[in-house]
């Protein structure tokens, strides 16, 4: 309590008890709440307590969207609907062409004009879908005489291990790898030419390379005397022991004739067919898109990518050792071999 000393009178003692009550209010209001009755330092804290746990409940509580943010949300949504309107524009006149257009089975043809510019348009896709890999994997398989049919601008042409080499197998057994010699087969000339160019880039040094451009379904291993034959050197035996086709059963009019003079030619006891090629998927909803697109895309492009390849393997009569698919079922990759008589 505050003593105040004043002069003893009956007014200074009035004024003495008016002064020390207003003092001792004003101290129990600074040392209570007037609402609470809590004091000014529990407040204080228990405030800040609330607080915390209101933001830790909800971390955006009291956050607002900048107008900067606001600004590249919206144009970020502006150009992700004007791209889906896009593809459903494209889509829709793509399919309005398919259905009016008059497309012929054989469109190889297409590729003669697009051999220059074909690498360049298929690059991304290709990277994006991890192809690269899935090549490297099926080539590297190859030995002995091999024979690549469809070999395009030869776009697996990095990947070969040219040149025999002794090796052991699992087993333990003797064996040769790597590729004695390569014949890159192809219907599009300028297609044959530009991967000629390649291969002489990456393998200057290896001669037994041969490059045809004509139909695969007419190639034989050339097994002639020094006089007749053509090439200056020759295969061993009538057979090739790796034949390898990507991506070209989607364009000869009859794929399953094709496989089965592939069958004809591979080395029948020890020889193999690879393919990777790419037709219909698992899903029906993403079949009905490939077949809705078929024509204007084989029409464009040389390439009838809604082929059932699984139908055109068991038609052509081949014996499948390995067979994968990969991007929802539409790229295969299949490792084939002939039926010996016996099995057949």
């Amino acid at each position: 309590m505050i003593q105040i000393n004043t002069c003893s009178s009956p007014i200074g003692d009035r004024t003495t008890r008016e002064l020390s009550r207003f003092y001792s209010t004003r101290i129990k209001r600074v040392q209570r709440d007037p609402v609470s009755g809590t004091k000014p330092s529990q407040l204080k804290r228990s405030t800040r307590t609330d607080a915390f746990h209101d933001v830790a409940a909800n971390p955006t509580a009291g956050r607002r969207m900048s107008p900067r943010m606001m600004t590249i949300f919206g144009a970020g949504m502006l150009a992700i609907s004007t791209y889906c309107g896009y593809l459903y524009a494209s889509y829709s006149q793509a399919v309005t062409q398919s259905r009016t257009i008059e497309v012929p089975a054989d469109v190889s043809d297409r590729y003669n004009s697009t051999a220059t510019g074909y690498d360049a348009e298929v690059e991304l896709g290709e990277k994006f879908m991890r192809l690269g890999k899935r090549r490297k994997e099926l080539v590297q398989m190859a030995r002995g005489d091999v024979l690549e049919v469809s070999c395009g601008t030869g776009r697996n042409m990095e990947y070969y291990q040219l040149g025999e080499k002794r090796a052991l197998d699992e087993r333990g057994r003797a064996i040769l790898q790597g590729c004695r010699s390569v014949t890159f087969v192809d219907l599009s000339p300028q297609m044959v030419e530009i991967a000629r160019q390649k291969f002489q880039r990456l393998y200057p040094d290896f001669t037994k390379a041969a490059f045809l451009a004509e139909d695969a379904r007419k190639v034989v291993p050339e097994t002639k005397t020094p006089a007749e034959k053509t090439l200056d050197w020759a295969y061993s035996r009538p057979y090739f022991d790796t034949v390898i086709q990507t991506m070209g059963l989607c364009s000869t009019p009859d794929p399953v004739g094709l496989l089965r003079h592939l069958g004809s030619i591979t080395e029948p006891q020890r020889g193999q067919i690879l393919l990777l090629e790419h037709g219909r998927s698992y899903y029906d909803w993403l079949n009905k898109i490939l077949d809705n697109l078929a024509p204007a895309h084989a029409h464009r492009h040389g390439c009838w990518w809604n082929r059932d390849i699984g139908q055109i393997i068991e038609q052509s009569g081949l014996e499948v050792v390995e067979l994968q698919r990969y991007h929802l079922g539409t790229t295969w990759r299949a490792v084939l071999r002939p039926k010996t008589r016996t099995e057949s």
